[in-house]
């Protein structure tokens, strides 16, 4: 399980399609010395299993999966990336649980600063959000992009808007990112529990009604 705090950022070093998966390569010396062969790590919010530990580096396969449903696939070498470890069992909960396992990718609409002005200003994030995972994502709710963990300030439809402290943008990948470029997005699992919780109801039966109420 990850919080969503990301500790370090690190730089792809390459992307080499092989049969069955693809290897990525990240450069993160400031953190590799604390990974073991076989560790899960978060690579801008996906849960990838670490390879090939270098003294300044790790690799990691790319399953098709991976490739399908995260920005990873569509990376080039220099980009930066957000990283973090799991969280130790009995660690404060510093963001909210974060699985690693993205549900899909949303467009940055625009990254700007709240008061130019100031030296170090916050930042407005808008996105705009697959269909598919607006009924997951509310007001003030918690939602994870490119592995942070952030809160919603607003929601008009499928458009999100997200505040940024000084510090989120100065220590993660999101300075690094241009309007209409795709990051990957976890929504809050709570969410996607409650929903499975009380999508049959019991007694549940299938019906053509059913089907038509709720666009099949």
């Amino acid at each position: 399980m990850f919080t969503g705090l990301i500790e370090t950022t690190g730089t792809l070093l390459s992307l080499t399609p092989s049969e069955g998966a693809t290897r990525i390569t990240i450069a993160a010396p400031t953190l590799v010395k604390r990974l073991r062969l076989g560790d899960s790590i978060a690579v801008s919010g996906v849960c990838l299993t670490a390879l090939d530990i270098q003294p300044d580096r790790f690799s990691a396969d790319l399953a098709a999966e991976t490739l399908a449903r995260t920005t990873l696939g569509h990376l080039r070498a220099g980009t930066t990336v957000n990283l973090e470890l799991p969280t130790p069992a009995g660690s404060p909960l510093g963001g909210h649980v974060v699985q690693g396992h993205v549900d899909g990718t949303a467009k940055l609409l625009a990254l700007d600063p709240i008061t130019s002005a100031a030296p170090e200003t916050d930042w407005r994030l808008r996105l705009e959000l697959p269909d598919a995972l607006t009924r997951y994502v509310v007001s003030q709710g918690s939602i994870t992009v490119e592995g942070i963990s952030l809160t919603v300030a607003a929601l008009h439809g499928n458009l999100v808007e997200i505040a940024i402290i000084p510090h989120t943008y100065a220590a993660t990948s999101l300075r690094t990112l241009k309007p209409g470029a795709l990051v990957n997005i976890e929504t809050d699992v709570l969410a996607r529990y409650a929903e499975q919780q009380h999508k049959k109801p019991e007694g549940f039966t299938l019906t053509e009604q059913y089907l038509i109420a709720n666009g099949y």
